[in-house]
């Protein structure tokens, strides 16, 4: 049994129970019950996919997987393939988006090239698990072979299940790869059934023609390859990524080792789709960051059915807005396991109508 097999057996559903005393802590603080929304939520969800009621986060880390894109060679993008890996280079350096905000919130950054086309020489912070030098123009052909669409895949399971016996607390994805919005396009695209017009954006910046020749090389590419919506892998392989994938994988490696992964944007969201396709319980087990701005992005939302943190009008990826999210979790697990009951601040019963106010 492969790796990726294994993996799905494992996941299993979220106890209900743990929400259930999750929230009866919940209630029991002083302030009005429901009074801090959303990061009860947070709080109690995390709790809930942990185990555990009085959880910390001590250890967190953002795995920012890097790819090339054979469509890049389509003209869909406004920069270049050769960015890609100048970009790694700046992750390394801690010079990019993602590393600002990942110190900010005390999160690790894991570079990890899964298809880059350049051979890097091994350095602190960069995980070398290439399963290729960049994917197929999927306008032409598939993307990718099956199996290695599944290499990819396993490459983020067995990331995530290696951090997590090294005792991390919490994940989050990001992404690098010039022309990636085109195949994440694609992908939403087919699991939703929206038109290709109602899912594209502009990606990196590009203008109203570049932007109509983006939406033909997409319908090309879905005419082409026909990817079958009822068969993940096969939707991965002909118009997928490989960072796509390893986002994918991280999230299922995640859930079956009961770690939470907080969901970057637009590209990691087509990855999050990819992994609630092969396996729909791990919805559970993710956290939606942020709102991007990249149009298709919330009707990859509706199709997971979860609600983002955020929305801050970002567009950046790289793990930016996961990083953020990962904060905002670790604010809701510390309301859940901080704040002082009504009983221990010395608050009456008297006091009842305080407890239920809203």
């Amino acid at each position: 049994m492969s790796l990726l097999e294994t993996t799905l057996k494992e996941i299993k559903p979220i106890n209900p129970s743990y929400h259930e005393q999750a929230q009866s802590i919940l209630d029991r603080q002083a302030k009005p019950q429901g009074s801090l929304g959303r990061l009860e939520e947070f709080g109690r969800r995390y709790a809930a996919i942990r185990e555990n009621l009085n959880p910390i986060l001590n250890k967190k880390a953002i795995f920012t997987f890097a790819g090339d894109h054979g469509v890049a060679d389509e003209g869909v993008s406004a920069f270049p393939k050769e960015v890609t890996p100048q970009m790694v280079f700046n992750f390394l350096r801690g010079g990019a988006g993602v590393n600002v905000i990942a110190r900010h919130v005390g999160a690790e950054v894991v570079v990890v090239d899964i298809g880059v086309d350049y051979e890097f020489e091994q350095a602190d912070g960069l995980v070398c698990k290439k399963v290729g030098r960049g994917t197929a123009n999927m306008a032409v052909g598939p993307a990718m072979s099956r199996d290695d669409a599944v290499k990819a895949l396993e490459v983020g399971i067995e990331l995530a299940q290696r951090y997590a016996g090294k005792g991390y607390d919490i994940l989050g994805t990001g992404d690098m790869g010039i022309a990636n919005t085109t195949p994440s396009s694609a992908i939403v695209a087919v699991f939703t059934g929206k038109t290709v017009e109602e899912l594209t954006g502009r990606g990196t910046g590009i203008n109203e023609a570049a932007w109509a020749h983006k939406v033909s090389v997409i319908k090309r590419s879905l005419e082409v390859n026909r990817p079958d919506p009822k068969d993940a892998l096969d939707v991965l392989a002909k118009v997928g990524g490989y960072e796509i994938a390893g986002i994918a994988g991280l999230i299922l490696g995640g859930a079956s080792r009961r770690i939470p992964v907080v969901v970057d944007g637009f590209i990691s969201t087509a990855g999050a789709l990819v992994a609630t396709e092969l396996c729909p319980l791990v919805r559970d087990y993710i956290f939606m960051a942020h709102k991007s701005v990249e149009i298709g992005h919330q009707s990859a939302l509706d199709k997971i059915g979860q609600r983002p943190f955020v929305d801050l009008d970002m567009r950046l990826g790289e793990g930016t807005g996961a990083a953020l999210g990962i904060n905002l979790v670790e604010c809701g697990v510390k309301v859940l396991t901080e704040i002082a009951s009504f009983d221990a601040a010395g608050v009456t019963e008297a006091d009842e109508k305080l407890k239920r106010a809203h």
